[in-house]
């Protein structure tokens, strides 16, 4: 069952992500997204909703303290979202591709897996 990932932006200002909840409308599991200037530019960084003083995504929030929520946001914020939860890593098509073309595949000469 795919989660559903949500961006939104918070009472207080703050703009978090988390796991939609369906049966109380609000969001479970919740990180807090911050900007931090560098010299590139912006960077953009995951926490724990209770950072510093917790350091394990958790937590939740109830609907109504939910102000915006986003409609489009990039998948790669959800993927390290998702890692940051599961402790799992995900690769992104492009990375597939990659494997697909180092990798010789099974039937033709190789034992290898090719990922669609």
């Amino acid at each position: 069952m795919p989660y559903d990932i949500r961006l939104v932006k918070i009472i207080n200002g703050e703009t978090v992500l988390g796991k939609f909840d369906e049966e109380t409308q609000g969001l479970k599991e919740v990180a807090i997204l911050q900007t931090v200037p560098t010299q590139q530019g912006v960077q953009m960084v995951l926490l724990p909703f209770g950072y510093p003083f917790e350091t394990e995504i958790s937590g939740a929030i109830k609907p109504e303290h939910i102000l915006y929520t986003f409609k489009s946001f990039p998948e790669e914020l959800k993927n390290k979202y998702l890692e940051a939860t599961s402790n799992l890593t995900i690769s992104s098509a492009r990375d597939l591709s990659m494997l697909n073309k180092m990798a010789p595949a099974a039937g033709k000469g190789g034992s290898g897996l090719i990922l669609k």
